[in-house]
């Protein structure tokens, strides 16, 4: 008796470790997925990063100021000037209201803290709620060993740092872990088929869904899921309940989203999820009846109502796409089924870097060994079929090829590669670790069957020893990827800029922050300023100067303007900054200090979307190639170009800089040439500031000329 009672002493002590060993493990990859994140605050300031993220700043700022129902009916009359925008309706709130919220709670605790610090933070924080829900998920599909191997690599992982770094305030750094709990939420739901289960799915699908645009691939993936399980013959009541439940109420709830709408109800990004649903009851109902029938007298119902039911389905679907009753897809969804339509059909879509094809090497870069672990994972979901192996592997067979179709998608990659190479790594090393200590003397318990497969292998402790060790250097040499990754490509924030001297010493280029604080401090208030709308939410956001283009990218016909202004010569410019009111003109240069992602590395989306509109038919992109096809910037470059408003506001007097040791004056160290066009003045614009760098060049629209004189 006290022999047993010891015995299950010491196995509660020993579970006991062993939970505690666990918790710590992943207590210590959601610090280090926190604390990875901080390189950018380590380096630079407290700063937001990129474009996008501005804006959401600016929202989140004025949400916290006024309120909810102020922000929601916020009429921006700084945006799109002279259209003006319409806040509330255009935007998924949720980043926003997490943002206000966390700030209105850690004030009333008393813990003061500006607007800006808890945007800085929002992002680091959910990455660690998200390497949490990681294991969480992992453990459903395997295991608790490959919950935790999973947590720890999406804690490092580049894809996913590269959204939710310090500074990176995007919809992205909240939405991956709405897309991970909901699955989470979702796989529960599946095994269980407890309606609490699904409702809460529901509400996690809810948050996702006020967060970022990618929802869509949630409400396609589950629905898929519940296809497959119907095609295979694993439809069960479980399945039946959590997809019910996660779709009346998941549907019902998205609709409160402004930005959303009808579209759940009328959309063709939605159908799929509502074909499902409505095959779910057909098949349910098909249950019901096969019980109250013979097999003869069901299958002969059974053929007659499905081929009426799929042709009133196609017919109906067919007149209320016809109609307009279901929007079409969008260009960015028909951009996903085709990477060629957006570059044929719409150039603003395809002039978005983030819309672009993912190269291979990028996959190594951002995955690492995920890239070769991924099959490995996928193999042992194979070898063990289950309705939530299912799941994982249609997430990751989609979400591989929508990440190569477009480079913002290798966001919804990395989890998926995460959790598989987490299965991967745990099972492998849970089938060679029981060998590293292989006995030497056989005992009278041992299995009979085992040891027979021992002796099979020879050298299996060495094996296992040999394996085991390979392992642990590949997961060190991903970590140590990782922190260099995050270290030198995604801490630096776009708006202060960086790079190495001759000596080794970092250099700070903050020519970006320099020139919206001179147009905060040197123009009036109501001040039109125009650029290319890459640069609007910074404009907005830190001059408070109105633009007439911005990131938004929701009207092409305003965009096709600015672009028609840019690549026309100054005459014609001017009556088109005339037309506009513009004030003043901003470009980005980086020919002095080699930065590449400037202007006229951009000047050709800008003749394309200029041109692809009715008043922009005079702009033709082969007009600014030499005769070869070329496009060029010196003297063999084309006219067209030479003398067009952009070419002439970058090289503004640049003819007559040195910028390198043994080249000429104007010699442009992006383009690697030295500039046809030196020497030139402007017409119809003055320079008005250039910064220390010139990366900046700020222009003002001169007046009309006198009609007296």
């Amino acid at each position: 008796m006290l022999t047993k009672m010891k015995t299950q002493l010491l196995q509660m002590n020993s579970e006991k470790q062993e939970t505690l060993l666990k918790l710590s493990i992943l207590t210590i990859a959601a610090v280090l997925s926190f604390s990875t994140r901080l390189f950018s605050v380590l380096r630079f300031e407290s700063v937001i990063h990129e474009f996008d993220p501005y804006f959401n700043y600016r929202t989140t700022q004025y949400l916290a100021d006024e309120g909810f129902y102020k922000f929601h009916n916020w009429f921006d009359e700084r945006a799109w000037y002279p259209l003006g925008r319409i806040i509330g309706g255009t935007i998924y709130p949720g980043l926003m209201l997490t943002a206000s919220i966390l700030y209105h709670a850690m004030n009333f605790l008393h813990i003061s803290i500006d607007v800006r610090n808890v945007c800085v933070f929002l992002a680091p924080l959910f990455s660690s709620f998200t390497t949490i829900v990681t294991y969480l998920l992992t453990k459903e599909l395997k295991d608790t060993g490959a919950g935790l191997v999973a947590a720890a690599m999406i804690s490092i992982v580049p894809g996913y740092i590269s959204r939710s770094v310090a500074g990176s305030y995007d919809n992205e750094g909240i939405a991956i872990f709405c897309m991970l709990l909901t699955y989470y939420l979702w796989i529960k739901s599946v095994k269980t088929g407890s309606l609490l289960w699904g409702a809460c799915c529901s509400l996690a699908y809810f948050y996702m869904v006020s967060s970022w645009g990618g929802y869509v691939f949630l409400i396609n993936l589950i629905p898929l899921h519940v296809l497959t399980l119907i095609l295979t013959g694993r439809f069960s009541h479980r399945i039946y309940v959590a997809y019910s439940t996660v779709y009346c109420l998941g549907t019902l709830l998205s609709m409160q989203i402004a930005f959303v709408g009808f579209q759940p109800v009328q959309s063709s990004e939605h159908m799929l999820a509502f074909g499902v649903f409505g095959l779910c009851q057909l098949h349910a109902f098909a249950d019901y009846i096969r019980s109250r029938l013979t097999a003869e007298q069901f299958e002969v119902l059974f053929r007659s109502v499905l081929m009426a039911a799929g042709g009133l389905a196609l017919t109906a679907m067919g007149i209320l796409t016809i109609t307009g009753k279901i929007a079409p897809w969008t260009g960015r969804f028909y951009s996903l089924l085709d990477p060629s339509y957006a570059k044929n059909h719409i150039p603003i879509i395809a002039s978005v870097s983030e819309h672009q094809p993912t190269s291979w090497s990028s996959f190594y870069f951002d995955l690492q060994i995920l890239v070769f672990l991924f099959p490995a994972g996928l193999y042992y979901c194979f070898s063990k079929l289950t309705d939530a192996n299912i799941f994982i592997i249609l997430y990751g067979v989609t979400s591989i090829y929508f990440a190569g179709v477009m480079v913002r998608l290798m966001l919804v990659l990395a989890p998926v590669m995460c959790i598989l190479s987490g299965i991967a790594v745990s099972s492998s090393l849970g089938n060679q670790v029981k060998y590293l200590d292989a006995p030497k003397t056989s005992q009278g318990a041992t299995d009979k069957r085992s040891k027979k497969a021992e002796a099979s292998v020879p050298f299996r402790s060495e094996v296992a020893w040999t394996f085991t060790v390979l392992m642990t250097l590949f997961l060190v040499s991903y970590t140590f990827h990782c922190t260099w990754v995050t270290s030198e490509a995604y801490s630096s924030p776009s708006i202060v800029l960086s790079a190495r001297g001759h000596d080794g010493s970092r250099i700070i280029f903050d020519d970006f922050r320099e020139a919206y604080y001179w147009l905060r401090m040197n123009t009036p208030e109501d001040a039109r300023i125009m650029s290319w709308w890459d640069y609007g939410y910074q404009i907005s956001a830190m001059a408070n100067r109105t633009v007439l283009v911005d990131n938004n990218t929701w009207n092409n016909t305003h965009i096709s303007r600015v672009g028609q202004a840019m690549a026309s010569t100054e005459d014609k410019a001017y009556e088109i900054m005339r037309e506009l009111d513009v004030n003043y003109v901003l470009v980005i240069f980086g020919g002095l200090t080699g930065y590449s992602s400037d202007d006229i590395n951009k000047f050709l989306w800008m003749v394309r979307i200029g041109g692809s509109t009715d008043r922009g038919e005079h702009i033709k992109e082969n007009d600014y190639y030499t005769p070869s096809g070329e496009f060029r910037v010196d003297k063999d470059g084309s006219p067209t170009l030479l003398n067009c408003l952009m070419y002439k506001m970058c090289y503004y007097k640049f003819g007559g800089v040195y910028t390198e040791g043994g080249k000429p004056s104007g010699y442009d160290r992006v383009r690697n040439a030295e500039i046809g066009n030196k020497d030139f003045e402007l017409d119809v614009l003055e320079e008005a500031y250039t910064t220390e760098h010139w990366l900046v060049r700020i222009y003002k629209v001169k007046n009309l000329p006198n009609r007296g004189v």
